[in-house]
């Protein structure tokens, strides 16, 4: 299909441009709140949550290294725990932003304090039955004192998928002897395996970013004496970045893509457009961010704009300014051209409109961009042709784009870009 014919059959999802916190979704968390508390009270037994059912762990990163980690358990809900995991479902079953915080307002963070270094031997107490939550490929009942204070905010970043309710743990120990994964278990009796070739060894088999990240973030990876916790949001993106380099590693020698194509995918108030066009591997993104947005909300204001590149040989420092959506995105990338045995030169951008109210984490990024590659694309002649057709449908102009974007810089600029 010509990319001028794939671009006019685009349409907006209406569905998706009504979603305002405002207007709908602002009190109904707060009906979520009050409904959790009324679970909360009908569980506990004085001090203890007995019988709850933990699908994964927490490491927050304030204060580090002195830390707080905690066991992740949705409260009345048991026999739902796998549906509370951060996954690529929540996507295949087309979660919105609203749902996201309904299920994350129904879990509770039970926390405990721990200091992140040397937590190879640490198998018992609250450290030790967390790890056992993270490395176990299903639910683990466990039974968790509680202190008496119970911490109804709900906590959001640009990164992590938010955290709900919390109360400080005394204590967790396992009801269950969890089922560990043969792989998992090879991970963590090899001592002199690098944290970076263990997470590779369970990508190849088969494990997704999200299982690893939890496993890493618990301390169950590397090499014997520097295993340690790893807050979260760090995990997501360590895992990303290393499974990302493994994979650019598999398509460097492969053959080029033969023409430029480009997939659109909308979700939650986020459309990305992904140009793959022939040569070595070069990747860049772009985020545009509108006025009102999470991450820019001054309505009045200009759309934010931000980008991040590496060519072929890759990247030798963090990515700041797009941070952990360049890793997201780029992984799924990879993830497509090492499935096709291509590498390319790629450009993603992503515009975020406001009907992003609230981040949910980059997991949408990532599987946004996954799934685009699932849909129909548009066929270019030339790279700097498909741009062309595409400016017209961005929030900024060409030329805008062009003074943002390396990939772009050379493109040459007519005087009707400027208008």
């Amino acid at each position: 299909m010509r990319l001028d014919e794939y671009i006019e059959g685009l349409g907006p999802d209406e569905s998706d441009r009504k979603r305002r916190l405002a207007e709908e979704k602002s009190y109904e968390i707060l009906d979520y709140v009050e409904d959790f508390q009324d679970r909360f009270s009908e569980v506990t037994q004085g001090d203890s949550l007995v019988g709850s059912t933990s699908p994964s762990v927490f490491v927050g990163r304030s204060n580090y290294p002195d830390v707080s980690t905690g066991i992740l358990s949705p409260v009345g809900e048991e026999d739902r725990a796998s549906e509370f995991t951060t996954d690529s479902e929540w996507y295949e079953r087309g979660l919105d932003i609203d749902n996201v915080l309904q299920y994350r307002t129904g879990l509770l963070n039970s926390n405990h304090s721990a200091n992140v270094d040397n937590v190879s031997d640490a198998w018992d107490g609250f450290v030790g039955t967390q790890r056992e939550v993270a490395i176990a490929d299903r639910p683990v009942y466990v039974e968790i004192g509680l202190s008496d204070s119970l911490d109804l905010d709900l906590d959001v970043d640009d990164i992590t998928t938010p955290t709900g309710p919390s109360a400080r743990a005394t204590s967790a120990d396992l009801t269950e002897n969890p089922h560990v994964p043969r792989p998992v278990k090879k991970t963590l009796e090899d001592d002199d395996w690098q944290a970076q070739g263990a997470m590779t060894y369970l990508y190849r088999r088969g494990f997704d970013v999200y299982e690893i990240n939890d496993i890493l973030s618990a301390g169950a990876l590397g090499r014997g004496q520097n295993r340690r916790l790893v807050p979260t949001r760090w995990s997501i993106t360590a895992v990303d970045d290393t499974i990302g380099q493994f994979l650019r590693g598999q398509i460097r020698d492969r053959p080029s893509v033969d023409q430029t194509r480009v997939w659109v995918n909308e979700y939650m108030g986020n459309r990305y457009w992904v140009v793959l066009t022939p040569g070595q591997w070069e990747y860049e993104l772009v985020e545009m961010k509108a006025p009102g947005s999470i991450w820019n909300q001054d309505p009045n204001g200009e759309t934010w704009m931000g980008s991040a590149h590496e060519g072929y040989e890759g990247r030798t420092g963090y990515v700041e300014e797009t941070a952990g959506a360049y890793y997201a995105s780029r992984l799924a990338v990879l993830e497509h051209l090492e499935s096709i045995g291509r590498q390319a030169k790629c450009l993603v951008l992503r515009e975020v409109s406001d009907d992003y109210w609230a981040p949910v984490g980059v997991w949408q990024i990532r599987e946004s961009v996954r799934n685009a590659f699932e849909g129909e694309h548009g066929v270019a002649e030339t790279f700097h042709g498909a741009v062309r057709e595409i400016a017209p449908q961005l929030p900024v102009s060409l030329a805008a784009l062009r003074r943002k974007s390396h990939m772009l810089s050379g493109l040459q600029a007519n005087l009707a870009d400027f208008s």
